[in-house]
C-alpha cells in the first residue's frame, strides 16, 4: 500500500466512493442491501492489484470494529424512540434468547450434518446468527414497514452484535470449555447490561451539556454528538462492558433528545454511516479471495443458511413471539428479514485473527453464506411484507418531507394529497390537529392558497403545516389517521 503513489490513492478511492453512492440508487429499487456492490468492488480491486493484496486479518478486524461503531451510532441516532419502545422488550428479547437458540440449533446440526469440529460448529453458528444492522436499515429504507414491525428488526440488530462478538472471542480463545455455560451466559449478560447503563448516562449527560453551552459554528454539534456515541463505546469497553451495546443505547438517547441543529445532526450521522459501510464493504471484498473459495465451502454455506433461516430463526422468533402475541404473519416476516451482511463477516475475522484451525476456511464460508442469504432474502422482502400484512399502509395515503426550522423549535411538513387519499373532501377545520399546529398554506394547481377553517382539501394539493417539534408525531399520525379513514377518524392512527 504505501508504494502507491497517493494521486492514484486519491483518484481511485474517489471513483470507488462515487460509484458505491450511484450503486445505492439501484440497490434500492431491488430492495437489496448494496453491500454486494461494494463486496464486488473489493474483489475487484484486489485482483487487478491496484492497491497491492490486503490479507492483514488484525488490520481488518480493527477497522471493521470501528466501522461497526459508526453504523450503530447513525442506527440510533436516526432512529425515533416513539417508534422503538412499544418493540424494545420482543427486541430485546431476540437479541439474547433468541440468539441463544439460533446458536444452539445451527451449531447441532452444522457438527451432525454438515460434519464440522465443534469449534468450527460453534464459530459458525454464532457469526451467522446475529443480524446486521446495515443491512436491516437500508432495506428499512425502501420498504415502508408497520413501526412495530421495524421497530423490532431496529432494536434486535443494534443490540444483537454485543452477546455475540464475547462469544466468538471466548469460542476463538478456546475459553468456553474451561468454564460453565452458566457463568459464559453470566458474563455475557453482565457485560451487555452494563454497557446499556454506561451508554445511558453518556447519551444523558451528553444531551444535556449540548443543550447548555452555545458553539460557535453549527457544524459543531453533529461532530460532538458522534463523538459522544464513539466515547460510550470506548468507556464501556476499558472497564470490561459491551461497546456495542453502549454505542447504540447512546445514540438512541442523544437522536431523541431535543438539541441544536437536530436535523442536520442526523443527516450528518447518515453520512458517516454510508461512509463506514462503503469503507467496510470494499475491505471486506480486498480481504476475501475468491480463489480459495471451493465446492464444500459453498454446499456447507448453503446447509447452514437452509437450517437457519427455515429450522433456527423461526424457532428463535416464536420462542420469544410467546410472551407478545404477534401474529402468526409478523413472526413469519420478521424471521424472514433478519438479514445478514457485513457483521458475519467482520465476526469470522476474530478467528482468522486467533489462528484457529479451520478459520480460513470458516472465514469462506460465511462470505459464500453472507452473499447467499442477501440474494435469496432481500429480494423478495417488499412481496412478503406485502403478503405479511406488514407494510405502513399510510406511506400510500400522503406524502410527508419535513424541513426544520431550528429558531423556533418546530417543522414544516410538506403534505402531498395523492389520488385515493381520503383527506380528499375533508375541511381544514375537520383535521383536528394539535393544537399549537397550523395548516398555514395550501398550493393547488401552482398557485398559493392562504387556507381557512372552511377550505375543503383536494386531490393533488400541497399543504405546508407548521407543528412545533414536540408535537410533530401526533400531527403526522392525526394526519394519517384522516387519510385512512375520513374526517370521522379517532385520534389513534391505527382505529
Amino acid at each position: 500500500m504505501h508504494e502507491v503513489a497517493l494521486d492514484v490513492v486519491l483518484l481511485v478511492g474517489s471513483a470507488v466512493l462515487i460509484l458505491a453512492i450511484v450503486a445505492v440508487r439501484f440497490s434500492h429499487r431491488l430492495g437489496l442491501p448494496s453491500l454486494l456492490v461494494y463486496l464486488g468492488i473489493g474483489l475487484l480491486l484486489d485482483e487487478t492489484g491496484l492497491y497491492g493484496h490486503f490479507h492483514d486479518a488484525d488490520l481488518a478486524l480493527a477497522l471493521g470494529l470501528a466501522a461497526l461503531v459508526l453504523i450503530l451510532a447513525e442506527g440510533g441516532l436516526t432512529t425515533r424512540w416513539e417508534h422503538v419502545r412499544p418493540a424494545m422488550g420482543l427486541g430485546l428479547l431476540l437479541a439474547t434468547l433468541g440468539v441463544t437458540v439460533s446458536v444452539l440449533v445451527v451449531a447441532l446440526a452444522a457438527h451432525h450434518l454438515l460434519g464440522l469440529d465443534w469449534q468450527l460448529a460453534l464459530l459458525l453458528a454464532a457469526v451467522a446468527s446475529p443480524t446486521d444492522a446495515a443491512a436491516v436499515f437500508s432495506v428499512l429504507r425502501s420498504v415502508p414497514l408497520r413501526s412495530r414491525v421495524a421497530g423490532v428488526l431496529e432494536a434486535e440488530s443494534g443490540l444483537n452484535d454485543a452477546p455475540i462478538v464475547v462469544l466468538v472471542v471466548a469460542l476463538s480463545a478456546g475459553d468456553l470449555a474451561d468454564q460453565p455455560a452458566l457463568l459464559t451466559g453470566a458474563i455475557i449478560a453482565g457485560e451487555l447490561v452494563l454497557g446499556a447503563v454506561l451508554g445511558l448516562a453518556v447519551g444523558w449527560a451528553g444531551g444535556r451539556l449540548l443543550r447548555g453551552i452555545a458553539l460557535p459554528s453549527s457544524g459543531l454539534y453533529p461532530l460532538a454528538v458522534l463523538a459522544f456515541t464513539v466515547m460510550a463505546y470506548g468507556l464501556a469497553a476499558s472497564v470490561h462492558g459491551s461497546g456495542f451495546a453502549a454505542v447504540y443505547v447512546a445514540a438512541l438517547v442523544l437522536g431523541n433528545t431535543e438539541l441544536p441543529h437536530r436535523a442536520a445532526t442526523r443527516s450528518f450521522a447518515e453520512g458517516v454511516g454510508w461512509l463506514a459501510q462503503i469503507g467496510l464493504f470494499v475491505m471486506l471484498g480486498l480481504l476475501a479471495d475468491p480463489l480459495t473459495i471451493e465446492w464444500w465451502h459453498a454446499g456447507t454455506a448453503l446447509g447452514a443458511w437452509a437450517i437457519l433461516t427455515f429450522v433456527a430463526r423461526p424457532l428463535s422468533v416464536a420462542v420469544c413471539a410467546v410472551w407478545f402475541r404477534r401474529p402468526v404473519g409478523e413472526q413469519l416476516f420478521v424471521s424472514w428479514a433478519g438479514l445478514r451482511g457485513a457483521v458475519p463477516v467482520i465476526l469470522a475475522t476474530i478467528p482468522l485473527a486467533a489462528d484457529v484451525p479451520g478459520a480460513h476456511d470458516l472465514f469462506n464460508i460465511v462470505l459464500v453464506f453472507v452473499i447467499g442469504s442477501t440474494l435469496a432474502q432481500a429480494l423478495p422482502l417488499g412481496w412478503m411484507a406485502a403478503r405479511a400484512g406488514v407494510l405502513d399502509d399510510g406511506a400510500r395515503d400522503m406524502d410527508v418531507e419535513a424541513a426544520p426550522l431550528e429558531r423556533i423549535s418546530a417543522d414544516l411538513l410538506l403534505v402531498h394529497v395523492p389520488a385515493g387519499s381520503r383527506l380528499a373532501g375533508v375541511e381544514i377545520g375537520e383535521l383536528r390537529l394539535p393544537v399549537g399546529a397550523s395548516v398555514t398554506l395550501v398550493v393547488r394547481d401552482g398557485e398559493s392558497v392562504v387556507p381557512h377553517r372552511t377550505t375543503r382539501i383536494r386531490v393533488e394539493d400541497d399543504m405546508l403545516v407548521v407543528v412545533p417539534r414536540r408535537l410533530r408525531l401526533r400531527t403526522e399520525a392525526r394526519l394519517r389517521a384522516v387519510a385512512r379513514h375520513g374526517r370521522l377518524a379517532g385520534w389513534d392512527p391505527e382505529d
